[in-house]
């Protein structure tokens, strides 16, 4: 609460008291009469354990203050307010403009898109002289915003760093004026809240008897590890790139001659598009050894709206460049939407008339979705059938992939609102080179471990939670 930064989360685990801490957050100025501040829950009835937990924190401490159940804002006796807001749908948030806060705060973060979050930025203005204006957020691992809250703040630097970001406003006259926000990312942990603690002893041996990727994610906070995700068999782990065991990312390497290269390719104008080239050897593995992703630098999910024949034209260019791909025969698949001709040229014309090619993929979602898994899965020697190259090309691919969630109606397939472009165009490869079923093995840290060399991970597997 002492932070000073302009944007903080305070997020992780279950139990660190992260919403009590936004709600006793929002009181810091209620002595200054024209203060104004507001807290969102993605809908109104998630509002409500929010609410009332406001009545029984914000009654006590200010005896006059009143709480208007048809508007949801609390009004101070210095007359300042705290509303509690919503915004359900992404078109919500024009319900807030024209209006300004001081404060604002997000309960569960990750229930919101970018889009959403941003846009408050525009509303955080002061009401009046003395008056500070910041945002602090909260949330738990998962959920369909997990992608770009982890990347906002979680992967961007160690935990408890500020990060800086500059931005450029270009004056009227010409001059241009540089500015910086900062931001920060707090940890949270059950182990930080002494009183739950005591009086719920049972709470963090609760949390440890979840299944697995929950209790990664609220009990130890776990990014990588969360409910709803698609592919927990994903693994990153940088000591075994060179023995490409028990890690689907591996150091890059000079691909055989006699190994089959493909490209594969999801169309994107104001969303990003996609295209992955695929080295398969012998045995059938498959391996990522570039990527091109059509996104705005530092804005996920925003296309870069270049059109096909300019999408064509940097495709050729990395084939004509690219070592593992100069040379060789190289056959595309491609989202067979990109052959409709019913406005006339389709896009698959107008890239063939800049000399690349596609041939219509299977679309089968679930089949596709399946093949991920069979080829993420790991054999008892820690080998998959599919890695995927560390090098910058593929670095939004490392970044998506692990971090999809399930549609929460449509519970077999990913949840499509999220930036799954990446996930179509590979699913569209790995529908064309189809393998059969394989089962996960996972990795058990050894017992006979003197050196601790496996401490964290043997933590995790064999702890024994005691109060």
């Amino acid at each position: 609460m002492s932070r000073p930064e302009f944007e903080a989360l305070y997020g992780g685990a279950a139990g660190g008291g992260k919403s009590e801490f936004l709600l006793a957050e929002a009181l810091r100025q209620v002595h200054i009469g024209y203060y104004r501040a507001i807290i969102f829950r993605k809908t109104v009835p998630e509002q409500e354990d929010l609410i009332s937990r406001s009545q029984e924190l914000y009654g006590p401490a200010f005896p006059r203050a009143r709480y208007n159940v048809t508007n949801r804002v609390w009004t101070f006796p210095s007359g300042a307010k705290v509303y509690f807001g919503n915004m359900q749908h992404t078109k919500d948030r024009l319900k807030y403009q024209g209006r300004h806060f001081d404060f604002v705060g997000f309960d569960e973060l990750t229930h919101f898109t970018e889009e959403e979050y941003k846009y408050l930025f525009s509303r955080t203005r002061s009401s009046g002289p003395g008056l500070r204006t910041y945002i602090r957020s909260t949330a738990n691992p998962g959920g369909p915003g997990h992608i770009w809250v982890k990347a906002r703040f979680v992967s961007v630097a160690k935990p408890g760093t500020t990060v800086w970001e500059r931005v450029k406003v270009n004056m009227p006259g010409g001059e241009v004026l540089e500015m910086e926000k900062d931001r920060i990312f707090i940890p949270s942990s059950v182990f930080d809240n002494p009183i739950l603690m005591r009086n719920n002893p049972d709470y963090v041996a609760s949390l440890a008897m979840m299944p697995e990727a929950e209790k990664n994610a609220l009990l130890y906070g776990d990014w990588d590890s969360f409910s709803g995700q698609v592919f927990p068999e994903w693994r990153n782990d940088p000591d075994n790139y060179d023995t490409q065991q028990w890690t689907h990312v591996i150091r890059p390497f000079r691909i055989p001659d006699g190994w089959i290269v493909g490209r594969s390719y999801d169309f994107g104008y104001a969303k990003p598009f996609s295209v992955g080239w695929y080295a398969v050897d012998y045995k059938g593995c498959v391996y990522r050894i570039r990527g091109l992703y059509g996104c705005e630098p530092g804005q996920p999910n925003k296309g870069i709206m270049i059109d096909p024949a300019e999408q064509a034209r940097r495709i050729r260019q990395v084939e004509e460049e690219d070592e593992n791909l100069k040379g060789r025969k190289i056959l595309g698949i491609a989202d067979p939407s990109i052959f409709d001709r019913s406005r006339g040229d389709s896009i698959a014309d107008i890239m063939a008339r800049s000399g690349v090619y596609w041939s219509p993929g299977d679309n089968h979602r679930i089949a596709g979705k399946m093949q991920f898994h069979y080829r993420m899965a790991f054999d008892g020697d820690g080998r998959s059938m599919f890695y995927v190259f560390n090098d910058e090309s593929n670095r939004d691919f490392i970044r998506t992939i692990p971090a999809l969630v399930y549609d929460e109606k449509n519970v077999e397939d990913i949840d499509t609102k999220q930036e799954d472009h990446i996930y179509d165009e590979c699913r569209y490869f790995l529908m064309e080179h189809m393998i059969a079923r394989r089962e996960n093995v996972k990795k058990r840290p050894p017992l006979d471990d003197p050196l601790d060399l496996y401490k964290a991970e043997r933590e995790k597997t064999y702890r024994v939670i005691r109060v």
